[in-house]
């Protein structure tokens, strides 16, 4: 399905067709817009909202909670994330940093084929790393031991500079505020090993920004692209991923010597 790239979800309108169009997902959007009011008062960082957002996702069901609706739609979005960087040159011997990486969708199979250790994955949510716990024994990958750490922020401190030749974040920045991926674009750089590169996910719109409820967060490229130069990070427009058909859109971020 083609991607809509000017409807502003958050608008009253759009809301209302959607729901015309669709009304057995109302009940759902309704749970939705409860738990954000509730959540928003008890959890004024959007971090720590996000985390209970996952908490309370990940207890209905762990592939749910990182976008799945089905185990057929988990697996198969998890080989277009493995396959797209293979063709782009993922190699054993790199050395791989996850973010969100949550229950290892697209993970196990990049923790099958990189060389044991060179696995690193984060998550904001300590429950969606348990169920990554679960499809590590279930996959049979103990022995190739991946680490699987919950992290505060995007600041990563504790990760020592120059380590990763590839960090992904798939649909980690479609739910994230702009500080959030500042927080990231401002560390990011001290983490990637020379020729490296950081390819995220994003919701992309046309017309104007916006988010729906505080889970979903609508961005242009060009902002993304100038928010990556303003932290001396040189970012392109993934255009071969497009032809994928998936419903987010990508960017890949390298040091701006790399080009």
């Amino acid at each position: 399905m083609p991607k809509n790239l000017t409807a502003n979800r958050a608008a009253l309108g759009h809301r209302l067709s959607y729901a015309l169009r669709h009304p057995a997902r109302v009940p759902r959007h309704l749970r939705r817009t409860v738990r954000d009011a509730w959540l928003r008062h008890r959890s004024p960082d959007h971090v720590a909202y996000y985390r209970a957002v996952m908490r309370s996702d990940t207890r209905r069901d762990p592939d749910a909670a990182v976008g799945s609706r089905s185990r057929e739609r988990w697996l198969a979005l998890g080989a277009m994330q493995f396959d797209y960087l293979l063709e782009h040159g993922l190699l054993p011997e790199h050395r791989m940093l996850e973010i969100g990486c949550g229950n290892l969708r697209a993970g196990w199979r990049f923790i099958e084929y990189l060389d044991p250790g060179h696995y690193y994955g984060v998550d904001i949510s300590p429950d969606i790393l348990f169920a990554a716990q679960d499809t590590l024994r279930a996959q049979g990958l103990q022995d190739r031991l991946p680490t699987l750490t919950p992290v505060r922020d995007l600041t990563l401190g504790f990760l020592p500079a120059g380590r990763f030749d590839v960090v992904h974040a798939h649909s980690v920045f479609s739910h994230s505020p702009l500080p959030v991926i500042e927080e990231c674009f401002a560390h990011l750089g001290r983490l990637l090993a020379p020729g490296g590169w950081f390819d995220f996910t994003f919701d992309r719109t046309e017309g104007a920004e916006h988010h729906v409820l505080r889970e979903d967060f609508y961005y242009r490229t060009e902002t993304l692209l100038a928010l990556a130069a303003d932290h001396g990070l040189t970012a392109r427009f993934m255009a071969d991923w497009e032809r994928l058909g998936h419903g987010q859109s990508k960017i890949r971020v390298t040091h701006r010597t790399d080009g």
